[in-house]
């Protein structure tokens, strides 16, 4: 089971003082520092999202862990003509279509493709003519699973957050979904991801949910970090990713 780390709340802490002046010498912390320390803990993969607004990570932050961090990049994006152009100027290993709504904190629930075929297509073809691989953040849904197939993604994440966010017989439910989504997505020849919400905590339970090869994990490693750093709370993650059986 691969680990990807995702850095972007490195970045919230930044804008939450040098927000202005992000390039500023004195600008704290370091995303390239964190993506560094990740590295050095285990992480298989670097996940950073820019948003359209730029409330966290900045175009220069991308560019600057692609060109200096030597381990795959997972760019998360809006599916617009104006990130289009930016991945295709960074050139990520892997691009992951997520929706964006300005009123939300951080992403929430998964992108309806089945409702935007005709747009995600050519964006899809876009990419892939790039050499970048894409996926589909979605929710647990057949329709949705069907949708990513048919504009040409290559991979979907699974988006896990009603699953952290639910305990006992709703815990079940959503674990159920989760695993016929990705049995789904397995018969159609999708790779299945995961990503939102998981910990340490819950890691177990997701073991139920067969073909997954990697987990996008952030903001949980960014919380454990404050008490024990980002090395470690990669280490310490990826210890507990691989001691399960998947």
């Amino acid at each position: 089971m691969l680990l990807g780390v995702n850095i972007d709340h490195v970045a919230t802490l930044r804008q939450a003082r040098y927000a202005g002046m992000p390039e500023a010498h004195n600008a704290e912390p370091s995303v390239l520092g964190a993506a560094r320390a990740a590295q050095a803990g285990g992480a298989d993969s670097i996940t950073l999202h820019v948003r359209e607004d730029r409330r966290h990570m900045q175009d220069a932050d991308a560019f600057a862990v692609r060109r200096e961090i030597n381990l795959p990049l997972n760019l998360e994006m809006g599916a617009t003509e104006a990130m289009l152009e930016v991945a295709l100027a960074l050139r990520p290993d892997f691009v992951c279509l997520v929706p964006e709504r300005r009123q939300e904190v951080t992403t929430e629930g998964g992108l309806d493709v089945a409702g935007n075929l005709d747009k995600l297509r050519p964006l899809v073809a876009a990419l892939t003519a790039n050499c970048s691989r894409v996926s589909m953040f979605i929710d647990p849904e057949e329709e949705q699973v069907r949708a990513s197939a048919a504009v040409g993604a290559p991979m979907i994440e699974l988006h896990t957050g009603r699953f952290a966010n639910t305990l006992g017989a709703e815990r079940a439910a959503e674990t159920a979904r989760l695993a016929a989504a990705a049995e789904l997505a397995h018969s159609l020849g999708l790779e299945v991801h995961a990503g939102h919400g998981i910990q340490v905590d819950n890691l177990a339970e997701l073991t139920a949910v067969p073909h997954l090869t990697e987990l996008n994990i952030g903001h949980t490693l960014i919380s454990r970090a404050v008490f024990i750093g980002l090395e470690a709370a990669v280490r310490e993650m990826k210890a507990a990713v691989t001691a399960l059986k998947w």
